[in-house]
């Protein structure tokens, strides 16, 4: 790293607190604080979940996946299929409820619904998981921001963690999406620039394909994930995926609150398309950057050398350190800082929001609440820096199932809400036992059946017994009353006028799923 490049990061960083402190004038309450006063503009939202999605695993792990591990590739793709279908349920169906009833937290909604208990215990639920996962993404985050920068790892974890509680304990939720839009024209940026001087080197796009292993190149492993081994079986994510992302992006805070931030309903939904759209052509930006270092890696034994077996995931940086001149360089690290930024800033966003709307604000009133709502986000934050610091190597297993320990979860958590908003006869003490239950069977299935069952399936089978449960279960026991459920509920009349409503971003969704599908389905039997 040369004076230029550290200049170049060190003015990155420097703008992104300035904005975050800029924003900070603003703000004179908790709805201000954690959803930027219902004022974002849709597009701005649908950067600010995408870059989420963009860490700094995705932008080192994707590409070493697709050029160097064993039994990757293109398969990556699959992950992406059920995205614009996912879409479509979420902004017809929990979009219209939980941001027509102007939550903060989504975990607000059960308490309306249901009752108080549910609400605290889905909650907790949330911020125990969501609280270990932050953390040990900011372990693995620093150990990218260590390999690029020749940092300690301790050091690359408080500058890392350090950066993001500040801006975000200052400027909110109007400082995380824009922060989050600007962190997204960065990465993008890096992409096309470490893309550009690998096509270079390669030699060209025919050479970068004549380079790979055919098998590579199959975007599609036709398996199911049942008793039959797979990594990437495409029935597994079609089926699991679905139920995953349906989860993810309406009932999991950290995703949900940017929707529960849009002006209305309407500018929910047109962030939630817009990032069903933009996301397939980033991972499929990721996967042709693995491809190109890849072909670079085969014709430079520099680079090939430089890469441990132990350790694919450095191919990225090792490149970024080999052939990119000073200048450039700082700018690829201050892409992969706000990969790294862009997800932990979501993430400790909402654990303050559920913290402070779930815990705290009850307690206080709503008076004290932007000021405990910043108290709440500094100490959340210096809590998974803390926890970062001290996870060494139970992080690197812990890391490797991060995805499984959210596929336990998933599925018990959206048959909750799903439940309240489609079942008028569901009552609280019903859905606890459901998620428990759901949640249950998920374990015993991780711990019997290991590789026998692929892990997104637990989406399916966590849906499935904790609806069950709570449908049986809440025919158990009194109907709710009819106070109970205005505007928290959907009858097949009021679904089918929202989808009357949204039709045509409807058929873009499905016009965009076709696409995708077909391009994977053809890049399968090419290469089958």
């Amino acid at each position: 790293m040369s004076p230029l490049d550290w200049w170049v990061i060190c003015g990155y960083l420097a703008g992104t607190l300035g904005l975050s402190a800029w924003f900070a004038r603003r703000q004179t309450s908790a709805a201000d604080y954690y959803v930027g006063g219902r004022s974002l503009p849709w597009w701005a939202l649908a950067i600010s979940i995408l870059a989420t999605q963009s860490s700094a695993n995705s932008f080192i792990g994707i590409p070493a996946y697709v050029a160097l591990v064993q039994g990757g590739g293109l398969t990556w793709l699959q992950y992406e299929l059920m995205l614009p279908l996912a879409m479509i349920v979420v902004m017809v169906v929990l979009v219209p409820v939980l941001r027509g009833l102007g939550v903060i937290s989504v975990y607000e909604y059960l308490e309306r619904r249901f009752d108080r208990r549910t609400r605290v215990w889905l909650s907790v639920v949330f911020l125990l998981s969501r609280g270990l996962a932050t953390g040990v993404a900011l372990y693995a985050a620093a150990l990218v921001v260590q390999v690029s920068t020749g940092l300690p790892l301790h050091w690359a974890i408080v500058l890392t963690g350090g950066i993001t509680v500040i801006y975000d304990t200052m400027g909110g939720m109007r400082a995380v999406v824009w922060t989050d839009v600007a962190q997204m024209t960065v990465l993008l940026g890096g992409i096309v620039l470490c893309a550009s001087i690998a096509w270079d080197m390669s030699g060209g796009g025919a050479a970068i394909i004549a380079a790979q292993d055919p098998a590579r190149l199959a975007a599609i492993e036709w398996a199911h994930g049942v008793g039959d081994g797979a990594r990437a079986p495409l029935w597994g994510f079609v089926a699991g995926g679905l139920v995953l992302y349906i989860s993810y992006y309406g009932v999991d805070q950290s995703q949900a609150q940017r929707t529960l931030s849009a002006i209305n309903v309407s500018g929910a939904q047109r962030a939630l398309v817009l990032n069903g759209i933009l996301r397939f052509p980033l991972t499929l930006a990721y996967a042709g950057l693995g491809l190109a270092i890849g072909a670079v890696a085969l014709k430079h034994p520099a680079l090939r050398d430089a890469v441990p077996a132990n350790r694919l995931d450095l191919l990225v940086p090792r490149f970024i350190e080999l052939y990119l001149p000073s200048g450039a360089r700082g700018l690829l690290v201050a892409a992969i800082l706000a990969a790294a930024m862009s997800s932990l800033d979501s993430a400790l966003n909402s654990l303050s929001a559920a913290t402070l709307r779930d815990f705290v604000e009850p307690r206080i009133g709503p008076a004290k609440a932007l000021r405990a709502g910043r108290w709440v986000t500094l100490i959340w934050g210096l809590t998974i820096v803390g926890f970062a610091l001290t996870v060494g190597g139970l992080a690197s297993s812990v890391v490797e199932g991060i995805n499984r320990i959210g596929a336990l979860f998933y599925g018990p958590l959206l048959a909750a809400f799903a439940c309240g908003i489609l079942d008028r006869r569901a009552r609280g003490p019903a859905v606890l036992a459901g998620v428990a239950v759901g949640l249950a069977i998920n374990l015993l299935l991780a711990s019997t059946l290991g590789a026998n069952l692929f892990w997104m399936w637990w989406n399916i089978t966590g849906l499935l017994v904790a609806t069950v449960v709570t449908w049986v279960g809440s025919r158990l026991i009194a109907p709710p009353q009819p106070a109970q459920l205005l505007g928290t509920t959907l009858d097949a009349q009021a679904l089918w006028r929202g989808v009357s409503q949204q039709k045509g971003l409807i058929t873009l969704l499905l016009g965009w799923a076709v696409a995708m599908g077909g391009l994977a389905l053809w890049l399968g039997v090419r290469q089958g």
